[in-house]
């Protein structure tokens, strides 16, 4: 098949769960199918992309529009920065030859569907349409909206943001052939709101970093740690929440929280005030000496739940992980029974304090996690199925 695949922008380096999965699903549906076309914007920080596979990348110069001219427009905030005179220009070149396929990534994408559409109208033979979700997105913004303590003027721009994605991603669902979901309950979220619709579940595989071995020794530090990319508001509203509860409580028991990923320099200026027992690193390079002292990783993500890729990456680095209820979701019953899961920050701040002098039980929860996921998440599978979905 003749497929085009249109991003927010070249997923590399693959530093965030998004850009990651982005890029992973696009390489495995370029292997199952042979081919694939793939166009997104590159910065100055865009690493170069894969060479000799599958994927023909496509490059749109011109970086991306700023915040403050993003915020007139009618487009959700992170759609409205991509939709540059550039991008679309050269999506009118690629949208004049034929596809079989054309798969747009990310609900940010949404404008260069309504062009799609518009220019299809003129047109014969209808290709057919994928959207590859990342969340329910209106579900996300929604609680976003709802529960940031932050104040009355970036709430109400929260608000704003919310209704345009709500209106966005359901234009989207509601005129694709096929939505994929990371998890089923997602999936669920779209067949209720859009009955008839296709969804397709493509959780997220795995092709990182895999520690073959490792003790979790009681005379080591007594670290826990949390990687993540912090710039989106629903990753730094869980990020606040979670130290206003926990920071005090592992301070109390003397636990050292290790927070490591990049953020704005404004947001980190906003919580580092008063804290005692976290280390906020910032990005790190290589984390690994900072991964080897951890007892436990944690996943306190209480808005925007649903199954997160750095579960993977704690389980194949062989740590233990405890989260919130609502953020495991869609990942598998097995490994579920092998984390520490409560319902709240407070009883998550202190399960962790409960279990982190126990490494006999920490050793056996990583061990079972670890087994059980190596043949669980392969990449090559999502494409195949993605293909499949395309072709029928």
């Amino acid at each position: 098949m003749k497929c085009l695949w249109i991003a927010r922008e070249i997923p590399f380096p693959a530093n965030s769960g998004d850009r990651i999965y982005t890029a992973q699903l696009a390489q495995s549906f370029a292997q199952a199918n042979g081919a694939l076309s793939f166009v997104g914007i590159a910065d100055e920080q865009t690493g170069p992309a894969p060479q000799g596979g599958a994927v023909q990348w496509t490059t749109v110069s011109g970086g991306r529009y700023s915040t403050a001219r993003a915020l007139l427009s009618t487009l959700p905030l992170v759609a409205a920065k991509h939709a540059t005179s550039r991008y679309r220009g050269e999506l009118e070149s690629l949208y004049a030859q034929e596809w079989d396929a054309v798969i747009f990534d990310h609900y940010a994408s949404g404008w260069a569907l309504r062009d799609f559409m518009r220019i299809l109208r003129r047109a014969g033979r209808r290709p057919r349409l994928a959207y590859i979700a990342h969340n329910h997105e209106e579900k996300v913004l929604r609680a976003v909206a709802a529960e940031s303590d932050v104040g009355f003027v970036k709430r109400a721009g929260f608000w704003q943001n919310y209704f345009k994605v709500k209106a966005m991603e359901r234009y989207m669902v509601d005129t694709v052939d096929v939505v994929t979901a990371i998890t089923a309950e997602d999936a669920a979220g779209f067949s209720a709101q859009s009955p008839g619709v296709k969804t397709l579940v493509l959780t997220p595989g795995y092709n990182g970093k895999v520690k073959e071995h490792r003790r979790i020794d009681a005379s080591g530090p007594r670290h826990v740690i949390m990687v993540g990319s912090f710039h989106w508001a629903a990753k730094q509203e869980n990020l606040r929440q979670f130290l206003k509860i926990a920071d005090s409580i592992f301070a109390a028991a003397g636990v050292t929280f290790d927070v490591v990923g990049d953020m704005p320099a404004s947001f980190r200026k906003d919580i580092e005030q008063g804290l005692k027992a976290t280390v906020l690193h910032g990005f790190v390079d290589d984390p690994t000496a900072i991964y080897e002292r951890a007892r436990i990783a944690l996943v306190p993500e209480a808005i925007g739940g649903g199954f997160k890729l750095k579960f993977l990456d704690y389980i194949f680095r062989r740590l233990p992980v405890a989260t919130l209820i609502d953020a495991v979701a869609g990942l598998q019953a097995e490994l579920r029974e092998q984390m520490i899961q409560t319902p709240d920050h407070a009883s998550l701040a202190s399960a962790v304090v409960a279990a982190i002098d126990d490494v006999e039980s920490l050793n056996r929860m990583q061990d079972n996690a670890f087994n059980q996921a190596r043949s669980l998440f392969r990449w090559s599978d999502r494409g195949q199925a993605l293909l499949a979905a395309l072709s029928r």
